[in-house]
């Protein structure tokens, strides 16, 4: 979309219509002493040749390889349909679709989207996406306050599994409205949370449980025997889960007797490629119960008075919509664009493809798995079973494996010994259906050369 400035006339227009001399005059309200009118860091203007030319520049440095790191985002193969179709116009300048008369096709994607959500994880809604994943668990504890009238006691306990910027953001956000966060320490051995640790609350007023499936380190939880005790002891159970995961492992709609009450993650698995600092999307799902606490935006499907399907908003709980006092959120914008990609991702791959992505995803992570605890000193820090994730403990410093690792344009996982001290030299690998036996073993090969 090319950016066409305004003339100086045309400017002099405009401030005349609405009554002002400068642009200054617009901002005169800000006191002069907060303005910064000296830009001393900003450098001078490039002509459209000088840019250029500094981006080519830039992409040259742009280092090609194989990827192994995981932790909350990940690579997997993007059928090139699902952008084609994605940056066609009326996707991808489209905004709320407030006006259902003229945003039909918008809202129907959305409906779609939010059938495919509720149908992967088991629940009984789903709203029109979140920020992203970390924001959208925020918002799911916040749901569970307001939605556990059994409980009097804002308190959650959260699993030090739980992926560590999820914890940073939960804790900026909803500690801020007086929601004690509690941790809950994790097995030595299986990397998971044992359900006996649990009883140190077993007594107590607690609103909510946290429990991230697979954890952050790859780790499988014991999602039904942690459910049943939570609802045992009317404590909520908050799932949050890679929607990739969900092709192959128990939707958390089923865990235990009653099911997880809110599901929510990060959606850029499903057709969202990788990128410096994003682009992600949240998802929240929940039951039927608690519909009317969920955050965000639903859309609804109706009937016209000709007979025809149509779709529209339908709970809108966010404060521009309804009073203040009563809305559910006010950080819960939608991420239009990209559910469009995931919409059509799930749509192309279905429940087979899914399926076929996690097992591969899973096979080839358990062949590296064993590839690189051959070497003596390596070793897989956790017995547990894991999906696509693992940590493994290495007998050398990480930091300088990783960078000899990306002289040969090896990513090869992500270094925890500051996220996780406890757990030594010790580093995250993950492996997804994009890797091939080639890739497994040529990772093998660089270690082999590194470590010796």
């Amino acid at each position: 979309m090319p950016f066409i400035p305004h003339s100086d006339v045309e400017i002099q227009e405009m401030l005349a219509t609405i009554g002002v001399h400068t642009i200054d005059d617009l901002f005169d309200e800000i006191p002069s002493s907060l303005q910064n009118t000296a830009l001393k860091n900003i450098p001078s203007g490039l002509t459209e040749m000088e840019l250029s030319r500094v981006i080519q520049a830039r992409a040259q440095e742009n280092k090609q390889g194989l990827c192994f790191i995981g932790a909350g985002a990940y690579e997997h193969h993007i059928p090139a349909a699902v952008w084609d179709i994605t940056s066609r116009g009326e996707f991808m300048t489209a905004y709320t679709p407030y006006q259902a008369e003229a945003s039909q096709g918008t809202l129907q994607l959305i409906y779609e989207y939010q059938t495919m959500m509720a149908s992967l994880t088991g629940m009984d809604y789903a709203n029109a996406s979140l920020y992203d994943g970390s924001s959208a668990l925020a918002e799911a504890i916040l749901m569970a306050v307001r939605a556990n009238k059994q409980s009097q006691s804002p308190r959650i306990l959260i699993p030090k599994t739980l992926h560590p910027f999820y914890h940073h953001t939960i804790q900026s956000i909803v500690t801020q409205q007086n929601i004690e966060l509690i941790d809950v320490p994790y097995c030595k051995q299986r990397g998971n949370t044992l359900l006996s640790t649990l009883d140190t609350w077993s007594q107590q007023d607690i609103c909510a449980l946290v429990i991230q499936q697979p954890n952050f380190f790859g780790s499988l939880e014991t999602v039904d025997q942690l459910t049943d005790w939570a609802h045992e002891h009317k404590i909520f159970v908050i799932a949050v889960t890679n929607p990739i995961a969900l092709g192959l492992l128990k939707e958390p709609g089923q865990w235990g007797e009653k099911g997880a009450d809110i599901v929510c993650g990060e959606g850029q698995p499903l057709g969202i490629p990788l990128a410096g600092g994003g682009p992600y999307f949240g998802f929240i799902c929940c039951k039927k119960e608690w519909v009317r606490q969920m955050p965000g935006r639903i859309v609804g499907r109706t009937v016209d008075k000709m007979g025809k399907n149509g779709f529209t908003l339908t709970l809108q709980a966010r404060e521009q919509h309804i009073r203040r006092a009563k809305a559910t959120s006010n950080i819960c914008t939608n991420q239009g664009l990209l559910v469009t990609a995931a919409t059509i991702y799930m749509s192309l791959l279905g429940p087979t493809g899914l399926k076929q992505v996690a097992q591969l995803s899973h096979q080839n992570a358990q062949q590296l798995a064993v590839k690189l605890t051959s070497f003596p000193g390596v070793e897989l820090v956790f017995n547990s079973p894991f999906f696509h994730e693992f940590i493994i403990r290495l007998p050398k410093p990480v930091k300088n494996l990783l960078d000899d690792l990306a002289k040969v344009k090896i990513q090869g996982g992500l270094d925890l010994s500051s996220l996780y001290p406890e757990l030594g030299n010790t580093m995250l690998v993950c492996a997804t259906e994009t890797k091939t036996q080639q890739d497994l073993d040529f990772y093998q090969q660089q270690l082999s050369h590194i470590l010796n």
